[in-house]
């Protein structure tokens, strides 16, 4: 006989508390249930039920080979799940959460030529600037920039920025640039206010050792391109992730304030949560996101 089929049996004896009931939840009779069950305990050598004429219930070896043989069948479960998972074709409602400047300069814009490849599927893309918590507020999946925290989260890198402190060509000529980390306090600094370090920035020094400089500013702004905004102006140095300067640099409206800093690269990610395997509309959007970013080239941006 089938050992999943014996294991199945067995399994939902010990569930359902009797043969009656298990062959109600398999579909078959009492009798084939019992067959089942005394197969699988004729080919272990052990008796797994106590029989009595008022109950059943499982002997010790029975209560231990039933926790393995319930792994087993979910396991087995899960795996024709996934199968049948990804041969259908991606639906249902997607939740995203994202930064705010992220999703607006980089996200929206793809958005309509995903949803183009995949009609099924629905987006509910919410802006945000802290790290939600995926399972207990119902999200799909979140764009992440900078350093993962730990977690039980899964994460796929989607591609790389590069932070660096900008200011407008005015602000330069009449401050001049910071020649060194410690001179930064001396300074007009922008500071991104709904970071949870504050006006702490940490940086790389040309030595290559890592600095956490805690400076002063005279602006702070919870959001990114209000920060670029009042760069461009000359209001001071900000330091931002490239895909919110770069097209200002390539203009000309911001220069690099403190050119012997090495670059400092964060990765972008999709974080979802856990599982055996993906949901299909999830798998989609990484996936697209993947070849979307790779199309415009990392860092490029």
């Amino acid at each position: 006989m089938d050992r999943l089929t014996e294991m199945e049996a067995f399994a939902n004896v010990v569930d359902q508390g009797g043969f009656t009931d298990a062959a109600k939840k398999m579909g078959i009779s009492k009798s084939a249930v019992s067959k089942h069950v005394s197969s699988l305990e004729a080919r272990l050598g052990a008796r797994l039920l106590n029989r009595t004429t008022r109950r059943v219930s499982p002997t010790e070896i029975g209560l231990a080979y039933y926790d393995r043989a319930r792994r087993v069948l979910n396991d087995a479960g899960e795996a024709d799940a996934l199968v049948t998972s990804m041969q259908s074709a991606p639906s249902g409602l997607l939740r995203i959460s994202v930064a705010t400047d992220f999703g607006v300069n980089h996200l929206s814009p793809v958005l309509s030529d995903f949803l183009a490849a995949y009609p099924d599927i629905t987006v509910n893309m919410v802006l945000n600037n802290r790290y939600v918590e995926l399972i207990s507020e119902g999200f799909d999946v979140a764009v992440r920039i900078g350093e993962l925290e730990d977690s039980t989260l899964r994460a796929r890198k989607l591609t790389e920025t590069v932070k660096r402190m900008v200011a407008a060509p005015s602000y330069v000529e009449k401050f001049g640039r910071p020649q060194k980390i410690d001179e930064l306090n001396e300074h007009k600094l922008l500071h991104y206010s709904s970071q949870s370090s504050g006006n702490l920035w940490k940086l790389t020094a040309p030595s290559g050792e890592k600095r956490q400089v805690r400076t002063a500013g005279w602006l702070s702004v919870n959001d990114g391109q209000s920060l670029l905004n009042a760069a461009i102006s000359g209001l001071g140095i900000a330091y931002l992730p490239s895909y919110l300067y770069a097209e200002a640099l390539k203009s000309g409206a911001v220069v690099d304030a403190m050119p012997s800093l090495p670059d400092e690269v964060q990765g972008v990610y999709a974080v979802y949560p856990p599982g055996r395997f993906t949901q299909p509309k999830v798998r989609a959007f990484i996936d697209f996101l993947v070849d979307s970013f790779h199309e415009k080239g990392a860092m490029d941006w």
